[in-house]
């Protein structure tokens, strides 16, 4: 008889879809079985399956050892191939927030390369936040995406509980989520542009137009300029809809495509830039998150506003063409 016994990071899901995780070559057959025939109990009693686990809950296995060893599958792999030092904005027992550089992929493309969910769990590892047996139930991972090249605010949730209210809030579009840029042109306005979004599959790009077309998505943009040098604006952005590129891609269709921006951009001003900044990516950064009023167990979250610096080349061009200060 082997138990387990049901950790924080574990609690609110359904037992079937614990054991699930647990048995991962088990065929779902099996699982049902073993709660029928009360080979698996759930705090002593037989279960159907669909009770919410709470923390400190038992669930015993009456299986012998080379059972339980078969249907466990193999181990996933944790490690990452070399350390790296992550910039944490805030962190607490069920969400964190990590300032990604440029370069670093949120989440995995392929096997052959590590993500920034892939260093979170590294990182907890080392601090002991979680382990390799607790990841094999419950395993942490980012709850929004930026582009490789984009900088900025990343959440993860840590816990099932944090994990769901992230997904909740990114989700419904309550949680207010601010971009900078620095964009081609002078901007004196604060606008809210709209359009619709499509992919161009042949070539691999995002497309906007001001008609809606086949297979596209209605975008609304806003944007306030903070200060201008009488050719680039640096921008402060805030997404109504959230697509991919859409930031980029929207920009660059007003005439206002973000410096650096080699597949939305000005070619000969990024070259300019590149020259004497030697940027090579988009000027674009996830600064400012600030989350909804919330009520409940995530309530101490309610109305917090959280801010990260953008990396080293977007600060030499701030210092190199402006005062250096983000905002005014």
């Amino acid at each position: 008889m082997k138990e387990l016994i049901i950790g924080a990071n574990e609690e609110g899901q359904r037992i079937d879809k614990y054991l699930e995780k647990y048995f991962k070559a088990a065929p779902k057959s099996f699982i049902y079985k073993m709660l029928r025939k009360k080979n698996i109990t759930h705090n002593g009693k037989k279960s159907a399956g669909n009770e919410k686990l709470a923390a400190g809950d038992s669930v015993k296995l009456f299986l012998s050892d080379e059972t339980i060893e078969k249907f466990r599958g193999n181990d996933v792999d944790f490690s990452v191939k070399k350390k790296v030092d992550l910039s944490i904005v805030y962190e607490d027992e069920n969400i964190i927030i990590v300032n990604k550089p440029q370069g670093m992929l949120s989440q995995k493309a392929d096997n052959t390369t590590d993500s920034l969910n892939e260093y979170i769990i590294d990182y907890l590892l080392d601090k002991k936040a979680v382990t390799k047996e607790s990841l094999k139930t419950f395993r942490p991972s980012v709850c929004n995406r930026l582009d490789r090249n984009t900088s900025g605010m990343v959440l993860a949730g840590k816990s099932l509980k944090g994990s769901r209210y992230l997904s909740e809030i990114l989700r419904e579009r309550t949680m207010d989520k601010y971009y900078y840029c620095i964009s081609k042109g002078v901007m004196t306005e604060s606008k809210k542009v709209e359009g619709y979004l499509y992919k161009d599959e042949k070539k691999n790009k995002v497309m906007i137009s001001k008609k809606n077309m086949e297979n596209s998505s209605h975008i609304i943009t806003a944007y306030e300029p903070i200060k201008n040098n009488g050719k680039i604006t640096v921008l402060k952005v805030k997404l109504i809809t959230g697509k991919t590129h859409q930031i980029r891609a929207h920009l660059a269709s007003c005439g206002h495509a973000i410096i650096g921006d080699y597949k939305y951009g000005d070619s000969e001003l990024n070259s300019y830039y590149e020259k004497k900044y030697r940027c090579k990516s988009q000027l674009l950064h996830a600064g400012i998150v600030r989350f909804p009023h919330t009520e409940g167990e995530m309530s101490y979250l309610s109305g917090k506003e959280f801010r990260c610096e953008p990396g080293n080349v977007f600060k030499k061009v701030l210092e190199g063409e402006f005062d250096g200060n983000m905002e005014q």
